[in-house]
């Protein structure tokens, strides 16, 4: 996913990363002996992906998540390595990074690995059971959750402790906090993370979009055993998740917000959205109808995510069975879609106070559709 640019070859490399620190692009992971990882022996690939050292010697960055990897036991780690090797060779240069000073001198980042680099890979807990252990060695290996879904400190390393799993940005999109699912608007349960991740849909928490579209994807392909694990082990993260969902919140007045019109966002609402999210009242006319009452994006502290999904749109789904979603940016203006995300707000997520400066983060939001 990471090592294919938009439009581009499977695997290729040449997706563009920014990063607090500079503009990384990421590498050729076919065989291709020159411009790939043809020619790398097993131990030098092992090396990359624990110890994030290339072929040549030369350190790799951390958005390359070898901090993750190095959690791969050694028969998966032989498998990928098989697996990328059987794959078709793709003759494409590597694009330059562009780092900020120093950040370019990767020598730093033998330093970098001293102070952040975990050593050892994942140990089974004897007290846990054999599915929690799957979980937990498929989350936090080779899915490499935490490098999105974990806040980063000053130096671009992943917190731990009690900041582990908590949320972070990627692209400009939140990527919420997995460590207390319990506590969201409608708590997670085991069963709705399972159909989330083979499916990209849950009824009680809306669809999978931005970064989150294509994991849903690829883990769509996963053995459903493996799907299972992952969501025991996320479920049990926070020991308070139960199987019902929350109350629906009394409405309650908002704080009037300025240049926001609640009427109009309404008729943009019952004109451009109705149709769809009628929350089961209305026909299914793309794919699935996401309840907005119960959509995380909604009852979010930051509208970012809604706004980018109201401008862009879902054009690929996770799945196909979910349908897409038209985008609006080319319809409608920043000053209709600042009233209709307040009406949102206002209507769907009446305990959360409203969100304020919309105008102002609509336009930042459309003009920058890939940062934060």
């Amino acid at each position: 996913m990471c090592h294919t640019a938009p439009g581009g070859v499977t695997n290729a490399g040449g997706l563009a990363m920014q990063t607090p620190f500079g503009t990384l692009y990421s590498s050729n992971i076919t065989p291709d002996p020159a411009t790939g990882i043809g020619s790398w022996s097993y131990p030098a690939f092992e090396r990359a992906m624990r110890d994030g050292i290339s072929r040549d010697g030369k350190n790799l960055y951390p958005a390359f998540p070898y901090t993750a990897f190095r959690n791969i036991n050694d028969a998966d780690m032989q498998a990928l390595y098989a697996y990328l090797m059987s794959q078709t060779p793709v003759s494409q240069p590597a694009k330059a990074n562009d780092m900020q000073f120093p950040f370019n001198m990767r020598p730093l980042m033998a330093g970098w690995n001293a102070m952040f680099l975990r050593k050892g890979e994942i140990k089974p807990q004897a007290e846990r059971s054999d599915q929690w252990n799957r979980g937990a060695y498929l989350v936090n290996g080779l899915g490499h959750c935490a490098a999105c879904h974990s806040p980063r400190n000053v130096m671009g390393a992943e917190k731990g402790g009690t900041s582990f799993l908590a949320g972070g940005t990627v692209d400009g999109w939140d990527a919420p906090a997995l460590n207390g699912l319990s506590k969201s608007p409608t708590p997670w349960t085991e069963d709705q993370l399972f159909n989330y991740l083979s499916s990209g849909y849950s009824d009680a928490h809306g669809v999978a979009t931005g970064p989150m579209g294509p994991v849903v994807s690829e883990l769509a392909k996963l053995p459903k055993a493996d799907v299972r694990a992952m969501a025991v082990y996320l479920a049990s993260l926070d020991s308070s998740a139960q199987a019902q969902t929350a109350p629906v919140a009394e409405a309650v007045a908002q704080p009037s917000v300025a240049s926001v019109s609640l009427s109009n966002g309404q008729r943009v609402f019952e004109g451009s959205c109705q149709g769809c999210h009628a929350d089961g009242l209305g026909p299914t006319l793309f794919g699935v109808s996401p309840s907005l009452a119960t959509n995380t994006n909604v009852h979010s502290a930051q509208p970012d995510n809604l706004l980018k999904v109201i401008l862009q749109g879902i054009a690929m789904p996770a799945t196909p069975d979910l349908g897409y979603m038209p985008a609006f940016k080319d319809s409608l203006s920043n000053t209709q879609i600042s009233e209709l995300a307040a009406y949102l707000r206002n209507r769907f997520a009446p305990a959360e106070p409203a969100w304020q400066g919309l105008p102002q983060r609509v336009a930042h939001v459309r003009a920058n559709p890939g940062s934060h």
